[in-house]
């Protein structure tokens, strides 16, 4: 982190908020960050960032700037994804709000439907579950088949009048793999409905991975049937974060997305967006990534990032006592656990061996598994996640799988989050070790959490949900440290 020309002690203030935080350039953290192991890329990017910050995407004629970068992201994305003639597109703030949006834009192109609906697997990113929340757009969610792909018969067998979207994902979060997009799309074809893959993860990596020879299964615009299709940049397109693509077949898929208002004192309101006042610093960070590493550059860095992939996909089967859950077609992997051991146990270790690996909740029948996010800068590091990784399963292993009273686990059976009070939360919370120190301000997990994550792991999903969102709101309480 620069923070050359700060006055006084802001530096060091700066560098001590950031101390526990997860590293973001080290090729060791498998989630939530996406490292080009680039040192120059990242800084151009940053001053990029800092040059665009302070203007204003809100009105395109104030910024002409703004409209030409964002013009060319998404021209290069619409390049990768064979986007027919007339294709269109919106830089959007992260992949969330490209989903929130493809879904805003499919109820609103249908005013007759008054209850609308849209049709999902259960591997869908939870962007859609609150697209559907926000909006009034009830989620109809399949099951997906054993190969944990979506399940389009599934899928049609739910479809009706009243039915405005389909979703696939390029691949799923979950797993890594991609849906079989050309059967999704022609159930949408066939009742006259959008079809969106949510390739937020994979838009930037898969082009480049057939590009290079590897199987991809289809899932562009060449497929009949795909309305718009969501790629953020800042993922595998190793962008500062706050950038990524929706895409568009046309504009007139993209028309009922744009907002315009004009029946007031004010200016007139016009937002391709569900934002108005927006940054430049994203899109032109952004901007700056795809100029200096160019097409090749990319498809370099997809190189490095699948031979990561294949190694850690070979140390994981070499490893007695888990498993790859799917064969990656992306670069994702997720893992899992067999009766020796848990994936909770196996993620705390690598934390002390400093790897982020993420842990994943069971759902539908499926156990719980570990998620890893790999990206390029991880291919330097192969050996060291080796060595750590089978200390850590072998350290899991000799422990065995964390073990929850078989009573509390009855007991979080029978709990009703709906009538729970405060104070029964606050007890929820301190049992699970995820409670605060004093009145105003939640204390972190602890450092070791597969106690925790075992407790919510027996609980109902819609106890987890509420206890996290008991958490979170116990973590953000306001401190009086800034002045």
């Amino acid at each position: 982190m620069n923070t050359d020309g700060l006055p006084g002690e802001l530096p060091g203030e700066l560098h001590r908020l950031r101390a526990h935080d997860l590293p973001v350039h080290t090729g060791h953290t498998l989630a939530y960050v996406f490292d080009s192991g680039l040192p120059d890329v990242d800084r151009a990017a940053a001053q990029a960032v800092a040059a665009f910050a302070s203007s204003n995407a809100l009105d395109p004629t104030a910024f002409p700037s703004l409209l030409e970068m964002e013009n060319d992201l998404v021209g290069f994305g619409l390049s990768l994804v064979d986007a027919p003639e007339g294709a269109v597109g919106t830089v959007t703030s992260g992949g969330t709000e490209s989903c929130l949006l493809a879904v805003q834009g499919a109820r609103d192109a249908r005013p007759g439907i008054t209850h609308p609906n849209m049709v999902v697997a259960e591997t869908a990113h939870p962007a859609f579950h609150k697209a559907a929340h926000y909006f009034g757009v009830e989620a109809r969610v399949v099951p997906v088949r054993e190969d944990c792909r979506a399940d389009p018969d599934a899928m049609a067998a739910v479809v009706d009048d009243d039915t405005v979207l389909l979703v696939a994902s390029a691949p799923s979060y979950a797993h890594g793999v991609i849906d079989p997009v050309p059967e999704v799309a022609a159930i949408a074809v066939g009742h006259g409905i959008r079809c969106h893959v949510d390739a937020c993860i994979g838009g930037l990596v898969l082009p480049f991975a057939a590009r290079l020879g590897r199987p991809v299964p289809p899932w562009t615009f060449a497929i009949e049937g795909v309305t718009s299709i969501s790629a953020d940049l800042h993922k595998y397109g190793y962008a500062p974060k706050g950038t990524s693509l929706l895409l568009h077949r046309s504009a007139e898929v993209r028309r009922p997305q744009l907002f315009t208002w004009a029946r007031w004192h004010g200016y007139p309101m016009l937002n391709s967006t569900m934002q108005s006042t927006r940054s430049g610093g994203p899109p032109a960070g952004a901007w700056t990534v795809v100029r200096a590493l160019g097409a090749d550059g990319l498809e370099r860095l997809t190189e490095t990032t699948f031979t990561a992939v294949d190694r850690i996909v070979a140390e994981v089967t070499a490893t007695p006592g888990v498993h790859v859950v799917a064969p990656p077609d992306s670069t994702l992997v997720a893992i899992g656990t067999d009766d020796t051991c848990d994936p909770f146990t196996i993620c705390d270790a690598m934390t002390r061996r400093g790897w982020h690996v993420q842990p994943q909740f069971s759902w539908g029948g499926r156990p719980p598994t570990i998620h890893l996010s790999v990206s390029a800068a991880t291919a330097a590091h192969l050996d060291d996640f080796a060595q750590a990784w089978r200390a850590s399963v072998a350290e899991a292993v000799a422990a065995g799988p964390v073990q929850v009273d078989p009573g509390i686990a009855a007991y979080l059976g029978t709990l009703d989050p709906g009538t729970l009070t405060p104070e029964e939360f606050e007890a929820l919370l301190a049992a699970a070790g995820m409670g605060a120190d004093d009145d105003s301000v939640g204390a972190p997990l602890p450092e070791d959490r597969a106690a925790v994550n075992a407790l919510i792991e027996v609980a109902p999903p819609a106890l987890r949900e509420a206890v996290l969102k008991a958490f979170l709101d116990r973590l953000s309480r306001p401190s009086g440290g800034l002045l």
